[in-house]
């Protein structure tokens, strides 16, 4: 090389190096940038830590592609919660981003579909209300409008339950209840009144009836997953129409539903009661099933049997309804024990950290569901052999919400 040009080269060299290298300290994936602090307490940490995982929060829950999804809604709902604490406006600008990517101007929802009615696309409204309340940007309540016309449409049983989806007719998930029930319950005392509000609370309450004369075992007083009306699907018993087992996680969907419905409902509503009588008989029932480590199984009620483990996600959410629900007075002081063991087990069994201090949720359960293509048969091997995986946003979320009830 000519001698002349040899410092030029290495002068543009330099420079090109030091251009690269201020571009990744304002990068917001190094881990200078994204390493999480020890001295915050846990639900921030959590918080944190699912930023540095996913980036994007369309792509919450391991997607490929963005798409409007109750796995988001759960963990931006929690994240909105220890927004409002801290004040950290990382948390808020990540689940503004979710909302402004997928919510297009006019109101309407990217890659959602009325017509599908499932229920699990009610979930992402909690978090829509959120940001409603802290922007008033009308198509956030477009959007809201569009999942009330969903629930106005979704169709029912013969004695009013909503279907879980439309592909699953005539069954009740305890799913369902959580995804859809808190957030119409806000959405019918805000932009609702008179009997056209009491007609939504009432069909609100009628779903947690419901679960409760099908769903319940009343020798355990555990809940079964699902029961089909029609009696027709594989998994069903062919004389009750109910699942085969207690789902850890199921039954943590119906716990969280129970004590966050209440935020909503009106004192005078005369099914608040009942839901506090239903949440009283879940707490008694589930503590008889915590282990001694304060987690709980994956199958509720076979812990010796072979194959059979701890589960992070159905023990995030157990931990969650005992503390919110004794922290309120829905439940007898003496709960907020079970919850502080479970949160302690939670710690000891299913939490890394990272060298950077990201934290980690292990042994989650990834999905488990009922009939579909695969078929689900609801059995205990299916159960336990579906995909075991860490971080997954159903146990991650639940967790952020334990850590704040505990002030963990």
């Amino acid at each position: 090389m000519n001698k002349i040009y040899l410092p030029i080269v290495i002068l543009l060299f330099f420079f090109c190096n030091c251009k690269e290298a201020s571009k990744s300290k304002d990068s917001k994936n190094t881990s200078v940038e994204m390493s999480v602090p020890t001295n915050l307490k846990w639900s921030e940490r959590m918080a944190l830590s699912e930023i540095h995982r996913f980036p994007d929060p369309t792509l919450l829950d391991f997607q490929e592609k963005s798409r409007w999804s109750y796995t988001n809604g759960l963990v931006l709902q929690a994240m909105s919660r220890v927004y409002t604490q801290t004040k950290n406006e990382k948390l808020y600008d990540y689940i503004y981003d979710y909302g402004n990517r997928m919510i297009n101007s006019d109101g309407s929802i990217k890659t959602y579909k009325l017509s599908n009615y499932n229920l699990d696309m009610i979930k992402s409204g909690d978090v829509t209300f959120y940001l409603y309340q802290k922007s008033k940007e009308p198509r956030f309540k477009a959007a809201m409008d569009s999942l009330h016309l969903q629930l106005e449409g979704q169709p029912t049983t013969s004695e009013g339950g909503y279907w879980h989806k439309k592909r699953y007719p005539y069954q009740m998930w305890l799913d369902g209840v959580f995804m859809a029930e808190p957030f119409h319950a806000n959405y019918a005392m805000e932009f609702m009144d008179g009997s056209e509000a009491e007609k939504v609370l009432d069909k609100i309450v009628l779903q947690f009836d419901l679960i409760e004369k099908y769903n319940k075992d009343l020798k355990t007083g555990l809940y079964y997953h699902g029961w089909d009306e029609s009696k027709a699907q594989r998994w069903a018993d062919k004389e009750t129409g109910l699942s085969e087992n207690f789902w850890s996680r199921g039954m943590g969907w119906y716990g969280m539903a129970l004590v966050d419905v209440l935020d909503y409902l009106p004192e005078n509503h005369p099914g608040r009661d009942r839901i506090i009588g239903y949440l009283n008989g879940y707490a008694e029932a589930i503590v008889k099933y915590q282990d001694k480590t304060g987690a709980w199984y994956q199958v509720l009620d076979m812990p010796e049997k072979e194959g059979n483990y701890l589960e992070a996600t159905g023990t995030s959410m157990f931990t969650y309804t005992l503390a919110k629900a004794a922290n309120k007075g829905y439940i007898p002081p003496k709960y907020l024990n079970y919850a502080k063991k479970g949160f302690e087990g939670i710690i000891e069994q299913f939490i890394t950290i990272e060298d950077n201090g990201v934290i980690n949720l292990n042994k989650c359960c990834g999905v488990a569901g009922l009939g579909g293509d695969p078929y689900r048969d609801g059995s205990f091997d299916y159960y336990i052999n579906e995909i075991i995986r860490s971080n997954d946003p159903k146990g991650t979320g639940p967790f952020i919400f334990a850590a704040l009830e505990l002030d963990k």
